[in-house]
């Protein structure tokens, strides 16, 4: 599966656009979409070069949620999972109660984990908070 233009859409709304190099909650430096390979203190990037890294790292998503998912899902879930893997990272994902539950065929509880993933730096993040909201939301849709 691929990527829905909803699914591009909450990403982009959940990260941003920054085209300047920027540090996120976590200190890491960022640029464009929530890009964070290679990234130096001192890069800018203009919107066309942020929607291509955007489109690079959305393959990686796109592939740890084509591999580790075992059971039918539905677009919406597709997009809602890359969303996480986007933001959380493939090895968190692989490790989660979430995609357990989800292989284990238990979408309901599945659904219910994206709310458990919402601090950064042991702090809640009201960004977070509405990012999982979203996330969850598309995943029942």
């Amino acid at each position: 599966m691929k990527t829905s233009n909803a699914g591009m859409e909450l990403i982009k709304r959940s990260e941003g656009l920054e085209l300047k190099a920027y540090r996120d909650s976590v200190g890491v430096l960022t640029i464009g979409y929530g890009h964070t390979f290679g990234v130096k203190p001192d890069d800018v990037v203009t919107p066309l070069q942020a929607e291509k890294f955007l489109r690079d790292d959305l393959s990686v998503a796109e592939l740890t949620v084509n591999t580790s998912v075992k059971v039918k899902i539905t677009q919406g879930q597709f997009d809602a999972m890359v969303s996480f893997v986007f933001n959380l990272g493939a090895g968190n994902f692989v490790k989660s109660t979430l995609l357990r539950k989800l292989n284990a065929g238990d979408y309901k509880g599945a659904a219910a984990e994206f709310g458990k993933w919402t601090f950064a730096g042991k702090k809640e993040l009201p960004g977070l908070v509405r990012r999982r909201a979203a996330e969850k939301g598309m995943f029942e849709t």
